[in-house]
């Protein structure tokens, strides 16, 4: 490093991956320094600078001692150890700033040498005192999970039935008729220990969980118009019981105040959803399953005129961001959880699909990961509908169209059934690129082979789609009349 790229990064002053010391003499205290910047995103730290942003520098002799001092912390005042990086970066007149770089830990949480964990909080450093901030960190570098954590609920507050049924349909195996034998199963199952059900064991299969976690509901209100009230709402309800009963009582919560549509169906007819009802059941999957259960709170759901919000405990965990959920990626925050409802406990599809699942059918959803608050948000925009079916468009008959589709109306099908959004999107594709495979779609429209398969076999069988020509060699022509 250059001298006046040290200035550079003087003048931007301190945050927390740029702390500066003027000197250095107590090797515990320097310890502390690394501990926070491993246990957090890594930094620099800048010695021979002084608080407010003055380039000292450090005496020869000082370079020697503070570099000598670094190493022997690094090494034996932290567990476990780090290898920090160090530049001498010459400042003029024989002074010297040494330029540490901490990189992120990879063996987090790491303790000075009185057992103490440091974080980074601004250009400062704190300790971290309360056991549930520490289960955060533990959680965040997957030494612990909310799932696995023993409850005070023993044996008798298991639904039988419940674990019955399961055994009975995923592993073709008979509930054992003593306890003890129930008792080893479950730990087999990693639902238990010692004869008491872990979190996920109680969740999964307890007779009312509510009664040792009062707080792991779902708690939902359908508000007039399209704000909060304290005073004013259409419907409300709480969903306790283990995960099934919630998710099923919150899906049909969500689809009883959906606004519906008719189209062409008979008043006699029970109208459509608006929103298809798989949304709401990837969303609410996870948010029962990806929660963060170290969070004593429940899971909301809010419902307005203009959308519908389902609001999780916890900021998503590790690295993860909402632009690397959208792309697929995920962290296993419950792994329990998460396997049991691959299983069927759940309708959970797979790791990482949901919400693009989600998406491909309702692409007006927004999602928000509020660090600040320590919850995230998925809301559902409910489009405005247009209740008169559009038959004839170009043509004004059932011959194949060729201009695009307003995105902005709700277009119909021959028998009066709306069109998805995603439908949409294909159909539009098409009409430009009738030639297209189903590869081609699926790049175009950010969704995979088999979705744009079964959308396009739906579209078929509705009579908005007809193959032309050879397989190969064929095109697509659209109609809607």
């Amino acid at each position: 490093m250059k001298k006046k790229e040290l200035q550079q990064l003087v003048a931007l002053g301190e945050d927390s991956g740029r702390e500066f010391k003027e000197d250095i003499h107590n090797p515990d205290s320097l310890a502390a320094e690394l501990v926070a910047f491993s246990n957090s995103s890594g930094g620099l730290l800048l010695i021979g600078v002084t608080d407010d942003g003055a380039i000292a520098g450090l005496a020869p002799a000082d370079v020697r001692r503070v570099n000598q001092m670094i190493g022997n912390a690094a090494s034996q005042h932290i567990r476990s150890p780090i290898s920090p990086q160090t530049e001498n970066v010459s400042v003029g007149s024989g002074r010297v700033v040494i330029v540490v770089r901490v990189p992120e830990g990879i063996d987090k949480p790491y303790f000075d040498r009185q057992g103490v964990v440091w974080l980074k909080a601004g250009s400062d450093k704190r300790r971290v005192q309360s056991k549930e901030e520490l289960r955060r960190l533990f959680q965040e570098v997957d030494l612990l999970h909310a799932d696995e954590v023993p409850t005070t609920v023993g044996l008798k507050g298991l639904d039988h039935i419940r674990l019955r049924d399961f055994l009975a349909e995923s592993y073709q195996q008979e509930l054992p008729t003593d306890d003890a034998a129930i008792a080893q199963l479950l730990e087999n199952m990693n639902l238990a220990n010692s004869g008491k059900l872990n979190l996920a064991g109680l969740l999964l299969f307890g007779r009312q969980p509510q009664v040792a976690k009062p707080t792991f509901v779902v708690k939902a209100v359908r508000y007039p118009g399209t704000e909060i009230s304290s005073h004013q709402y259409l419907d409300s309800e709480d969903f306790a019981g283990a995960l099934r009963e919630m998710f099923d009582g919150a899906l049909s919560f969500v689809l009883r105040n959906l606004p519906k549509v008719q189209g062409t169906r008979s008043v006699n007819e029970p109208g459509r959803p608006l929103v298809p009802a798989i949304v709401f059941e990837e969303l609410l999957v996870n948010a029962l399953i990806h929660r963060d259960y170290f969070i004593e709170s429940p899971v909301r759901l809010f419902m307005f005129d203009d959308r519908v919000e389902i609001i999780s405990p916890g900021s998503l965990p590790n690295h993860l961001t909402v632009e690397k959920i959208l792309a697929g990626n995920s962290v296993i925050r419950n792994p329990i959880l998460t396997s049991f409802a691959s299983k069927g406990l759940l309708p959970y599809r797979g790791l990482g699909t949901g919400v693009r699942r989600a998406l491909a059918e309702w692409p007006a959803i927004q999602f928000t990961d509020d660090r600040d608050a320590n919850t995230f948000l998925a809301v559902v925009r409910l489009e405005k509908v247009q209740n008169e079916p559009i038959k004839n468009l170009q043509t004004g008959g059932n011959e194949p169209i060729t201009g695009p589709l307003d995105e902005s109306k709700v277009h119909r099908s021959p028998d009066g059934e709306p069109l998805r959004p995603i439908e949409v999107q294909l159909l539009n594709a098409l009409l430009g690129h009738p030639e297209w495979s189903y590869d081609e779609l699926g790049q175009q429209i950010g969704i995979g082979r088999s979705t744009v398969m079964r959308h396009i076999q739906a579209l078929k069988r509705r009579g908005l789609l007809r193959r032309v020509g050879a397989k190969k060699t064929g095109h697509w022509e659209v109609h809607l009349g």
